[in-house]
């Protein structure tokens, strides 16, 4: 587990737009790639002590990232990184899955020439990554690589909805490629078969695979919750003895 000093930021008091955009980008970065565990506080005096601000800009993000789900705010308690329960995980992602289904159909239908090309080159992108085992890249353009899918079906409410589950469930399947490096091996060769068959324009076959792909992941996601259930027990222990106010 990373210190919180490995975040590099650098703020200044009542920050400008820009500033709040760093803060919380390298904010949710920080707890999706797992420095924080789940159902860890959320260390406020730490984190304005560390990088100088007043409470007012750090809580700000922190509203944003509980909208977005990724953490809690709990009155008179503070904030913590969410925890999901299995039954929670599967619901989320047999959404997900659905969504992933539907679009691959409809993006063999409307996606662009150009469009396809660009996923390719991500695809590729996301390869030489994996390669060099550089997860927190090779992350970054697997989930462009599915948003521009789901995108190129070309129907807005799907995109929204798309794009609201899945930055609940990004820490999620960040945290399941850290357990099983295997896992990563078989995603890599799925995607394969995605951008293959997107390129092909195989609807039927492209919407299974999607399908697919996400019920895998969220097997793997149940399976790394499992082993995390000794550690969140501590950290619930720990909250409720830290508390800070919100």
């Amino acid at each position: 587990m990373s210190s919180l000093s490995a975040v590099g930021l650098k703020l200044v008091e009542n920050p400008p737009a820009s500033l709040h955009a760093d803060l919380l980008s390298q904010l949710r970065d920080f707890i999706v790639e797992g420095h924080l565990a789940p159902g860890a506080r959320i260390p406020e005096r730490d984190l304005c002590e560390r990088f100088s601000i007043s409470r007012t800009p750090l809580r700000e993000a922190l509203k944003v990232l509980a909208a977005e789900g990724l953490i809690e705010l709990l009155p008179n308690r503070g904030a913590r990184v969410r925890q999901f329960t299995e039954a929670d995980i599967r619901s989320l992602f047999e959404m997900i899955s659905g969504l992933d289904f539907v679009a691959g159909r409809l993006a063999c239908e409307r996606i662009s020439d150009d469009g396809i090309a660009a996923i390719e080159r991500m695809h590729m992108e996301m390869y030489g990554h994996y390669l060099r085992r550089e997860l927190a890249d090779y992350f970054r353009l697997n989930q462009k690589i599915h948003q521009a899918i789901v995108d190129a079906a070309g129907n807005p409410i799907l995109s929204a909805n798309y794009a609201n589950l899945n930055a609940i469930v990004r820490r999620l399947r960040y945290s399941a490629n850290l357990v099983h490096r295997d896992r990563l091996g078989d995603a890599m060769r799925e995607h394969e078969g995605i951008v293959d068959a997107l390129r092909r324009r195989a609807g039927d076959e492209l919407s299974l695979l999607m399908f697919e792909h996400m019920r895998r992941k969220c097997d793997a996601v149940c399976e790394h919750l499992a082993d995390q259930q000794p550690a969140d027990t501590a950290n619930e222990n720990t909250l409720s003895a830290e508390a800070d106010d919100f």
